[in-house]
């Protein structure tokens, strides 16, 4: 049968202008999991209308390569950005989980980007492409179990996304409340001398911080057989690793500095357009390239959350130039003056929030994990090599 026989393409939403609304920006939007990273609330004006049970793509260039969209679940009904497309099941002959995994076949993806009209970087998909298609989809109850097998993965992945923003939330509190409302350990014995706690002082970022900036690879060592992956701005998210959309090479450069030999935990900072994101390394065989920089100190979790903290990105922001794109000086940013804690704090910190950061790291690797075997697991299931 054709595919828009049994699935509606942008059905019909009514929303009220004016009225507050679950909303989903494109920037929200993953490329590896099922759901949002977050899903705001804001006035509906115009977009894309969604609800729970939906399918939404990007249409957009390279969004929709890169693999964004989401499966619409304890949303309600919500909107986003006119960059999406919208599928939903046109009756019970198709399970709605089912049809999400079926839009990640290369089978779809491939018809949508080969459909792609518009200029060069701003292509669109062609929405009449969906009227060609011609699709086969089993028995419900066989779809209903593959959308099983395969949501137990999201399951897993919802979960330990759960579980970090649980132990985030729970560092970003410690350090406020030790280093921003000054309500460390012992603070009420403290001897206040000059105004400060004994024992801290005003000092540069770069008397216990160093910010180590990448290598200027050449591109044309670029080798997709590569084991090293070259990490670059696109894959310092906000708060996030992705370590997927890489370029390789197979020999380290002779003049690489040592510290762009980066392993599991390392702390990375942009520096260049959306500056002040952070995150930390998972995996292994990483390098890093210019105009990222490597967040390195004899007390990494206290670094971790200073540069995670809203002042030091509001701050690293005011210092950024640039007219096209802004650009942060690690130069600069080390001059900067920040109120250093006493040593005894810092370490005290660090055994506190180390555990913290150790179990993230492992949620993360857990997830990635889990996504490789739904992405392995898929289009064998969705072929019939592997019945169910």
């Amino acid at each position: 049968m054709r595919f828009l026989e049994c699935v509606d393409l942008n059905p019909k939403i009514v929303m009220i202008k004016g009225q507050i609304y679950p909303f989903v920006e494109m920037a929200n939007v993953s490329t590896c999991y099922r759901s949002p990273d977050n899903v705001d609330t804001k006035p509906f004006d115009s977009g894309v209308k969604f609800q729970d049970g939906d399918t939404v793509i990007a249409r957009i260039t390279p969004c929709l390569q890169n693999g964004k969209r989401f499966y619409c679940q304890n949303i309600g009904t919500g909107f986003g950005s006119t960059e999406y497309l919208v599928f939903r099941p046109k009756n019970d002959s198709v399970d709605s989980k089912y049809l999400y995994y079926f839009m990640m076949t290369d089978f779809i993806k491939l018809s949508m980007i080969n459909s792609m009209t518009g200029a060069t970087g701003r292509q669109r998909v062609n929405n009449d492409v969906f009227n060609n298609i011609e699709v086969c989809f089993p028995d419900i109850n066989i779809q209903r179990k593959i959308g099983e097998i395969l949501s137990s993965y999201d399951n897993l992945i919802e979960n330990n996304q759960k579980q970090i923003k649980l132990l985030e939330e729970a560092a970003q509190r410690l350090y406020k409340e030790w280093f921003v409302d000054l309500r460390f350990p012992g603070h009420e014995d403290v001897e206040i001398v000059d105004g400060l706690p004994e024992g801290w002082n005003y000092t540069t970022v770069h008397s216990f911080i160093k910010l180590q900036s990448g290598y200027a690879f050449k591109s044309k060592s670029f080798d997709n057989t590569g084991k090293f992956k070259i990490v670059t701005i696109k894959n310092v998210q906000d708060g996030k690793f992705d370590g997927n959309n890489v370029n390789r090479i197979v020999e380290i450069p002779t003049k690489m500095p040592s510290h762009c030999k980066l392993i599991e935990g390392d702390t990375l900072l942009s520096l260049t357009g959306n500056v002040g994101r952070i995150c930390t390394v998972i995996g292994s065989d990483y390098l890093l390239n210019q105009r990222v920089a490597k967040i390195a100190s004899d007390y990494p979790s206290y670094a971790y959350y200073l540069f995670s903290s809203k002042k030091m990105f509001h701050d690293m922001n005011n210092l950024a130039n640039g007219a096209a794109q802004q650009n942060l000086s690690p130069i600069r940013t080390g001059q900067m003056q920040i109120l250093k804690p006493s040593e005894d704090i810092l370490l005290r910190f660090e055994e506190m929030t180390k555990p913290l950061i150790d179990k993230k790291i492992l949620l993360n690797k857990s997830m990635i994990t889990a996504t490789q075997s739904r992405d392995r697991l898929l289009p064998k299931l969705m072929s019939g090599e592997i019945q169910v």
